[in-house]
């Protein structure tokens, strides 16, 4: 997969009717092309999950407007701290993505968003726009999560380390963890700890 853009268009008339139909046609033959399984919630409404490495899994909504197709994935919720710095980072990032940008919701959570004209919907462009969520997702989502949720990480290693469970999927954070491999067990994890903090995963 690879990465463009694109622009909507003014509110008018809904004269596109049969191009919308054939572009959400495009984008399904794409998908099936590609061995992705896409839901419909609705009738202009596709959703797919993207396979990645370090998100395992990116989940994108495509819908077909009146102008354009739109791409909405979801990357991470919202930042639990150093608010400010991860968001200076996304905005800084949006300065080297192509085709798709770095967007927040009302809460705070973080996506990716991009748009494609109908008219330039076809199976390449779809390619491209898909891989660009695919690449900019999986690329800044071990940066975002050790910037928004540190504190949340180091206490899950803590109470995985008091039981002698595996940490196996938080060594991208290993550097977060100064100090705390050699932590002794009572010291740790409180006794009522429960099932543990559960920091953002895929």
């Amino acid at each position: 997969m690879k990465s463009p853009g694109g622009t909507g268009g003014p509110q008018g008339a809904d004269r596109s009717g049969p191009d919308r139909a054939g572009v959400l046609e495009t984008v399904r033959a794409s998908l099936r092309e590609a061995g992705l399984v896409a839901e419909q919630p609705s009738p202009a409404h596709l959703v797919v999950s993207l396979p990645g490495e370090h998100k395992l899994s990116i989940t994108c909504s495509l819908k077909v407007g009146r102008h354009s197709l739109s791409v909405n994935a979801f990357v991470m919720r919202a930042p639990a701290e150093n608010h400010e710095q991860a968001y200076r980072w996304l905005l800084r990032a949006n300065t080297r993505t192509r085709g798709v940008a770095f967007a927040l919701d009302r809460l705070g959570d973080v996506y990716l968003v991009g748009r494609l004209p109908l008219a330039a919907v076809d199976a390449e462009s779809l390619d491209r726009l898909l891989g660009a969520v695919l690449e900019h997702a999986d690329s800044a989502f071990d940066t975002l999560v050790a910037m928004g949720f540190a504190s949340s990480i180091r206490q899950e290693w803590r109470w995985r380390i008091a039981r002698g469970e595996s940490t196996a999927n938080l060594e991208p954070f290993r550097h977060l963890m100064a100090g705390l491999e050699d932590a002794a067990p009572e010291d740790a994890a409180p006794e009522d700890a429960g099932d543990g903090p559960a920091p953002p995963g895929n």
